[in-house]
């Protein structure tokens, strides 16, 4: 298996993403506390997520179809100021391991990928996963 570089990882991410897919999501939105009709509006919506890079640093903003955006700003290896979609603030690192971004959320591990040409997000929490496919729009 070819291992994928920094650059062309950074590169692919830079794009707009619809959401195409979700598997684990009920289970995830549960075991975060996430109120059933908070999840339920959630089960079908198309969030769009687009990443723009200037310099080191890169901008990962998510549009919810409740007109609700949320953007983060962050680069690679440095701690920064981050946001949850409940408003939760926090300090984390972004890093890149094994063609992954990766970072902790407070209840849950993130990271970010491109496999086929997709956008991948793998979101766990204990022995739960969420994965979101995305597709370049």
């Amino acid at each position: 298996m070819q291992r994928i570089s920094a650059s062309i990882l950074v590169a692919s991410l830079v794009q707009k993403w619809e959401t195409e897919s979700q598997e684990g999501y009920e289970e995830f939105c549960k075991i975060l506390g996430i109120p059933d009709d908070i999840t339920q509006k959630g089960r079908d919506y198309k969030l769009i997520t687009e990443v723009v890079q200037n310099g080191d640093e890169f901008t990962w903003t998510q549009v919810y179809p409740t007109n609700k955006t949320l953007s983060n700003k962050f680069v690679i290896g440095r701690e920064c100021d981050m946001e949850t979609i409940g408003g939760k603030k926090f300090k984390a690192t972004v890093t890149l391991e094994g063609g992954k971004l990766s970072t902790s959320f407070p209840k849950y591990h993130h990271t970010s990928e491109i496999r086929g040409g997709k956008l991948v997000e793998t979101s766990t929490t204990g022995s739960v996963v969420l994965i979101r496919t995305s597709k370049k729009i």
